[in-house]
């Protein structure tokens, strides 16, 4: 199977980069973790003319109706860029539930925002105060849904909420969370991509002993091993996305992908934490950004034992 991705796939990635890169993600994100969400909301705003928002919604509501593959590319941009916002959820998740087409009209415009809290494997929901529509998954049963009590994540760009059910809107599908799963996975990559651009620039800038300390073997050893981790789960990642664009439900693909996906990026962030050295703890570095939100990934839309138990029960030749 080839897992190279096409020129509109590289160009849409680099749209994003292209947006995100000179804005002010991380003033927005030290925003969004202290309630004030308006240039959180401006970059929801400037991602919904790309179309991000609406990249899964099918095209008789206004979407693209975009392949998997092509979101876990977006959600590998914006896991490196850390923009803050309940994307996973509005993004890969709410097209997949069985809401109200009104909804997915207003995702594809990018004036809706969906937070989910799917118990017991994610059993708050992200952001669910900045979202317009709320909803609890219990089992396969989809209920609208209202904020009981806030909660706080050791992700302060992730604000939790535990949800009470207010009225059933449908039965979602046996599956219903591997799209969002995969989104997950794609953002834990870019969140370890950046912080392993972040650590070699940090490394070639430093110096010991007259010498970047990039130079001293152990450290090139340390941050080889990340990049053979990241170059491992990318691939398969796409691999899960093209089992699902193929339509293979339930495929041990998926939770493999978000195993060795948050694998890969928790060495990254070791790695940046102990090579940055004290000022990798303080939360004025934007590395925090990126090391809380792979910590609090890894264990978002099911943890590692729940996939790994998935990977071997699921069915052969998966």
């Amino acid at each position: 199977m080839r897992f190279a991705l096409t020129e509109e796939q590289l160009s849409f990635g680099a749209a994003i980069d292209a947006l995100l890169g000179p804005a002010d993600v991380a003033g927005a994100c030290r925003g969004w973790a202290a309630g004030e969400t308006a240039d959180g909301l401006r970059l929801w705003g400037r991602l919904a003319e790309l179309g991000v928002p609406g990249l899964r919604v099918p095209e008789e509501f206004g979407g693209t109706g975009s392949t998997p593959l092509d979101l876990a590319v977006v959600c590998e941009r914006l896991g490196y860029h850390g923009v803050p916002g309940p994307y996973l959820e509005s993004v890969a998740l709410a097209p997949a539930l069985p809401i109200d087409a009104a909804v997915l009209t207003e995702l594809a415009k990018g004036t809706a925002r969906v937070s989910v809290a799917a118990p017991p494997h994610s059993p708050f929901a992200v952001d669910a105060d900045a979202a317009t529509h709320r909803y609890l998954l219990t089992g396969r049963t989809l209920a609208s849904a209202r904020v009981e009590r806030s909660l706080t994540s050791i992700d302060p760009t992730r604000r939790l909420a535990l949800l009470a059910p207010v009225e059933v809107v449908g039965v979602a599908g046996a599956h219903v969370l591997d799209e969002v799963v995969l989104a997950a996975a794609a953002w834990l990559v870019g969140a370890g991509q950046r912080l392993l651009d972040e650590t070699v620039g940090h490394v070639t800038a430093r110096r010991q002993f007259g010498r970047p300390i990039g130079e001293f073997q152990a450290v090139k050893h340390a941050l080889a091993d990340v990049r053979v981790g990241l170059d491992f789960a990318r691939p398969l990642v796409r691999g899960a996305a093209h089992a699902l664009g193929s339509g293979a439900a339930g495929t041990r693909d998926v939770p493999a992908a978000k195993v060795l996906a948050g694998q890969a990026a928790y060495r990254a962030a070791r790695t940046a934490l102990q090579l940055h050295g004290a000022i990798g703890y303080t939360r004025e570095l934007d590395l925090s950004r990126w090391i809380l939100r792979v910590r609090a990934l890894i264990g978002a839309w099911g943890t590692p034992a729940h996939h790994r138990a998935r990977v071997l029960d699921g069915p052969a030749g998966s």
